[in-house]
C-alpha cells in the first residue's frame, strides 16, 4: 500500500465510548483499530477485556459489531485466505493469529510465519511455541503470546484433557512457565483450564498479559470459543463454556427444512403439480402452429 499523508487522514471514528486509533503495520498499510498493544499492556488490572475465536467471517463481524474487544483466529501461511477473510469481517478489533504448533522446525521458519501472519493483517501472533522460538520472533519486533496451563496439543504432559494448576508442583510450574515467556520477550500469554484461585495469583505475579479460558476470572482478558458462546456444534460443550444461543438446534431445524422442501418438490414434480401455469412462460396457439409449419416446410 502506497504511504498515506497524515494530514489527509480524516479524523478516526468511535465506536461505542472507545475512538479508533490509526495504526501502521509492518508493511506499511494504514488501518484502524479499537486497542494497540500498549492499549491492552496499560488495562491490566485496572479493566478485563473480552476476546473470542471466529470460525467464519459472519462469526467475526457479528463479534466486532457486538463489542468484543480482541480476538483470535487461526492462521496457515499455505491457506492464507480464511484468515484474510476473518481480517476483513472484523477490520478494527485487534487480532491475534494464531499459529500451527508443528508446521516450523526452527527458529528462522517461526520468524518467516510470523512475518507472513502480520503481513496478511495480524496485529500480534499467538503460538504453543518454545520460548526459543518466542525469543527470535519478539527480538525482530514481532508481537508474540504464548500459552500455559492446559496446553491441548501438549496434553500428553499433563496426564490429558485436564485442569492444571491443582497441586503446589503444577501452580510453581506454570508461574515459571510465565516467567520463561517474559524473559523471551513475549507480551501475553493465553492460560487454559487452571484452577481460579491460582490463575488469579499467577496474574498479580506476571507483567504478561492473561489471556483466561477456562481459568476463572482472574485474567485479564476473558477467552471463549466463538463456537463455545454460539452453541454452535454438538454437545456437550466444554465444561468452561456458557452458551448464549443454541445455534446447533437452529442448524439442525434448518437441515429438517431444507430436506422438507426438497421431498415436496420431488413429490410435485412427480405428481405434475410443478411447474404450475405461473411458473411458465406461454405463448399462443397460433405462435406454436406457424413453428410447427415452419419447421415441417
Amino acid at each position: 500500500m502506497a504511504p498515506v499523508d497524515q494530514k489527509s487522514v480524516v479524523p478516526p471514528p468511535v465506536t461505542g465510548d472507545r475512538p479508533l486509533k490509526r495504526v501502521v503495520s509492518m508493511t506499511g498499510a494504514y488501518g484502524l483499530r479499537n486497542f494497540t498493544v500498549k492499549d491492552i499492556r496499560d488495562l491490566k488490572g485496572v479493566r478485563q477485556l473480552v476476546e473470542t475465536l471466529p470460525f467464519l467471517p459472519e462469526e467475526a463481524a457479528a463479534a466486532e459489531a457486538g463489542g468484543i474487544d480482541t480476538m483470535k483466529v487461526r492462521f496457515d501461511p499455505k491457506a492464507p485466505r480464511p484468515t484474510h477473510e476473518l481480517r476483513q469481517a472484523a477490520p478494527h478489533t485487534f487480532m491475534n493469529y494464531a499459529m500451527s504448533l508443528t508446521a516450523y522446525a526452527s527458529e528462522t521458519e517461526a520468524l518467516r510465519a510470523a512475518f507472513d501472519a502480520m503481513e496478511g493483517g495480524a496485529d500480534s501472533i499467538m503460538c504453543q511455541w518454545s520460548p526459543h522460538f518466542i525469543e527470535a520472533v519478539a527480538s525482530a519486533g514481532v508481537p508474540i503470546q504464548g500459552h500455559v496451563g492446559l496446553v491441548p496439543r501438549k496434553s500428553t504432559w499433563t496426564g490429558g484433557l485436564r485442569a492444571v494448576g491443582k497441586t503446589v508442583d503444577e501452580a510453581l510450574q506454570i508461574h515459571q512457565d510465565m516467567k520463561d515467556h517474559e524473559n523471551a520477550g513475549a507480551w501475553g500469554v493465553e492460560c487454559e483450564v487452571i484452577s481460579a484461585p491460582i490463575m488469579r495469583e499467577l496474574s498479580k505475579r506476571t507483567t504478561l498479559v492473561t489471556s483466561s479460558i477456562g481459568s476463572g476470572s482472574g485474567g485479564d482478558i476473558q477467552f471463549l470459543f466463538a463456537q463455545d458462546l454460539l452453541g454452535d456444534g454438538k454437545p456437550p460443550f466444554p465444561r468452561h463454556g456458557k452458551q448464549y444461543c443454541d445455534l446447533y438446534a437452529m442448524r439442525q431445524k434448518m437441515q429438517e427444512t431444507r430436506i422438507a422442501a426438497f421431498k415436496e418438490f420431488v413429490a410435485d414434480v412427480q405428481s405434475g403439480a410443478f411447474p404450475g401455469p405461473e411458473h411458465t412462460v406461454d405463448v399462443g396457439q397460433d405462435v406454436v402452429d406457424g413453428f410447427l409449419e415452419a419447421l415441417e416446410g
